[in-house]
């Protein structure tokens, strides 16, 4: 390859060192997009459990103080409430775990829409002829 002109050196160089240049923005695209997506999730997760965990606790001890309260006349009757009240939140959130399950993540959304630009912008430029 010592025969080529040094234009041609150049010019592969050059393109070289663009590729690496735009391959190095799409991985630092990509990690923005992992580390934003992680938080998302850790903070979610978080609050989510304490969500549950105080939610349950209320629940349950406002079921044994309507309970105690009603001990003498409804007992039976105040249990069958709190539990069909338990068992439809439950199915309430069943329903909107599916419902975030079936939403699907935009996780590296941004990259892929970059890359098919960067891929349609190639595309141009080798159809026309000319540099891209």
């Amino acid at each position: 390859m010592t025969d080529a002109p040094p234009g041609l050196l150049a010019s592969l160089r050059g393109f070289a060192v663009t590729g690496v240049a735009l391959l190095r923005t799409r991985v630092g695209l990509l990690r923005v997009e992992v580390l934003e997506e992680v938080g998302r999730v850790r903070g979610m997760l978080l609050w989510g459990i304490a969500a549950v965990l105080l939610g349950v606790a209320g629940a349950v001890f406002l079921a044994l103080f309507l309970t105690v309260l009603l001990w003498d006349s409804h007992r039976l009757l105040a249990l069958g409430i709190f539990a069909a009240l338990f068992i439809a939140a439950a199915s309430v959130a069943g329903a909107a775990v599916l419902r975030l399950a079936r939403q699907g993540s935009l996780l590296f959304a941004a990259s892929l829409a970059e890359l098919r630009q960067d891929e349609a912008e190639l595309r141009a430029g080798r159809e026309s002829g000319g540099p891209p």
